[in-house]
């Protein structure tokens, strides 16, 4: 879906999966400035949305997800993800419930494939599972933003800002009322900043949640049976991951940022040495200048000097080895 807000002065396409928002509205570090300081907004339309309904649908959905929701109160926001029988992430859902509907969006294009799963679980519970992706809209409102919400408008509340469900029709109308637009790449550098994975990005099929820091804030340890859930508890009482997601500060005098796959290897090895790993995610950031989300093998020695490519970079632990 092309976001209306497009047609913005200065708007700059996104491409890849983000495409249909705006990547920039022209000053990258500005937009990024401004979100920090908790000002701004930022268009997340091309996001699926998804919604539960039903009597039955906290405890069902506490029966499919990784996270405790049988009791979610409402307006409590939480993260959950879907496994496969192998323990493997398929989806991430992002929730709250209103007190009579769970709100859910996930990323760009997964929406069907995560709604004919829920659908295929249904059986006799009293559930409803409806797409809302071409009627309503998700925009993000930064951490400490005074920006007003309408009123009827679903909010989902972190600590890293609001997530507001609004009605598609509406969005360039809320656009004007509340300040300055900011891209997508703004909020991406922000995310890579506060080394929160991301669906896609720093994950492949077979990534496992302890990989990335998902345990305690997607996976809940003491729920009852979910898909996947043997090895979660098997890694989580017997073993370690085989991968873990690192921060790296990549050398400034670069020109180029090292893209998504970049292979990594021990900068002492030379740039001949054994794979270790790869880049995830590569932002320019407002203040740390040039970093990147990472995973690595988990026996990588934290202190190790790594190589992106030819770009050196500095490791800092995110998941412990």
């Amino acid at each position: 879906m092309k976001s209306p807000l497009l047609s913005l002065p200065g708007a700059v396409p996104a491409e890849g999966v983000d495409e249909g928002v705006a990547a920039h509205y022209g000053d990258l570090f500005r937009e990024q400035r401004a979100l920090a300081d908790g000002a701004g907004f930022v268009d997340l339309s091309h996001r699926g949305v998804v919604t539960v309904s039903g009597d039955d649908r906290l405890g069902w959905l506490h029966l499919l997800l990784t996270q405790h929701v049988s009791d979610l109160p409402a307006g409590q926001a939480t993260e959950a993800l879907i496994l496969s029988a192998h323990g493997h992430i398929e989806h991430a859902l992002y929730l709250v419930d209103d007190g009579t509907t769970v709100w859910a969006h996930v990323e760009p294009g997964t929406q069907e494939a995560l709604i004919a799963y829920l659908e295929s679980m249904r059986f006799f519970y009293r559930v409803e599972v409806a797409d809302r992706t071409g009627d309503i809209a998700v925009v993000h409102l930064p951490a400490g933003s005074i920006a007003p919400v309408p009123d009827g408008a679903v909010v989902r509340e972190t600590p890293f800002g609001r997530d507001l469900f609004l009605p598609r029709d509406g969005l360039e109308a809320y656009a004007g009322q509340v300040g300055s637009p900011a891209g997508i790449l703004a909020h991406e550098a922000l995310r890579v900043e506060q080394q929160r994975p991301r669906l896609g990005f720093e994950t492949d099929h077979r990534t496992i949640p302890h990989e990335l820091g998902w345990i305690g804030g997607a996976v809940h340890l003491q729920k009852g049976c979910y898909r996947g859930q043997e090895t979660v508890a098997r890694v989580q009482n017997l073993g370690k991951p085989p991968r873990r997601l690192v921060f790296l500060h990549l050398d400034g005098s670069e020109v180029h940022l090292p893209p998504p796959g970049t292979e990594l290897r021990v900068a002492d090895e030379g740039a001949d040495g054994r794979k270790i790993g790869f880049v995830t995610t590569s932002v320019r950031h407002h203040e740390l200048g040039p970093v990147a989300l990472a995973l690595v093998k988990r026996n990588v020695p934290v202190d190790a000097r790594l190589l992106a490519g030819e770009t050196a970079a500095a490791q800092e632990v995110v998941v412990e080895p």
